[in-house]
């Protein structure tokens, strides 16, 4: 993982502990996946609405501008 040893880790680790606490780790933990939750559903929505907006005009004849209804 990223060339890092065991030893590595385990550094990384204890400066992590070190500087916020054994306490404080979870709630940090708890924080990035709920960040991370939400940019998933923003990128699912995001993906969503361009489909439907791809989908829209392929509705529409080759000739057609968006918005505007034939007459």
């Amino acid at each position: 993982m990223f060339g890092l040893g065991t030893q590595e880790l385990l550094l990384i680790l204890l400066v992590i502990i070190l500087l916020f606490g054994a306490r404080k780790i979870p709630e940090i933990a708890r924080g990035l996946g709920r960040s991370i939750g939400e940019f998933k559903k923003g990128m699912r929505d995001s993906s969503e609405t361009e489909a439907k907006s791809n989908s829209s005009k392929e509705d529409l004849p080759p000739d057609q501008p968006a918005g505007k209804s034939p007459e």
